[in-house]
């Protein structure tokens, strides 16, 4: 196992120096180096120290790291088709409910138009990978072309439709995981 990794990776998850790690355990930072290097192995006494400040127990610690899925094939997407197949949505990857972020694939019909959405926490940002939509932010109207990518607080009621001649589709990602793709 090798201690020194993980605690470096411990100690950059809280962006902690070396020296404010140091501080915190009442350790130098040369002695916190020699660890992360693994050319010194810390007292089971020591090590708690240095857990207790990321709030990690010694079982979690030293349990395997579960294997997550990074690739996501299209037989992993949740479809939805809206407004009789005008709006089709595609949740990239499974269980966003557990991550961070939301990415999504949107297709919408020429003059097609997302439901209005109110006000809620976040972010979102969407690229336009084919045609031109009009983004609706409160009273606000911006026209994105192919190419062009958008990002705004989720804080404004928001809407988007499609305004060009052929399908568009939007690699759209909201954060946190909110996406309302039933209309």
């Amino acid at each position: 196992m090798n201690i020194g990794a993980r605690l470096k990776r411990l100690r950059m998850l809280d962006a902690l120096t070396q020296e404010e790690l140091a501080s915190r355990t009442d350790l130098t930072k040369g002695y916190i180096s020699q660890l992360e290097n693994d050319t010194t192995c810390p007292s089971i006494a020591t090590l708690k120290d240095i857990l207790d400040v990321f709030g990690v127990s010694m079982q979690e610690f030293f349990s395997e790291p579960v294997e997550t899925e990074v690739v996501f094939g299209s037989s992993a997407r949740v479809q939805s088709s809206v407004a009789g197949g005008a709006i089709k949505v595609e949740l990239l990857v499974p269980g966003a409910q557990n991550r961070d972020m939301d990415p999504a694939l949107v297709t919408l019909a020429p003059g097609a138009e997302m439901a209005l959405q109110d006000v809620h926490e976040g972010e979102e940002f969407g690229y336009l990978l084919l045609g031109r939509v009009e983004i609706e932010l409160d009273d606000r109207q911006y026209v994105v072309k192919k190419d062009e990518c958008f990002l705004f607080a989720s804080d404004r009621k928001h809407r988007v439709r499609n305004v060009g001649k052929g399908p568009a589709k939007i690699l759209w990602v909201v954060t946190p995981p909110t996406f309302d793709y039933t209309g």
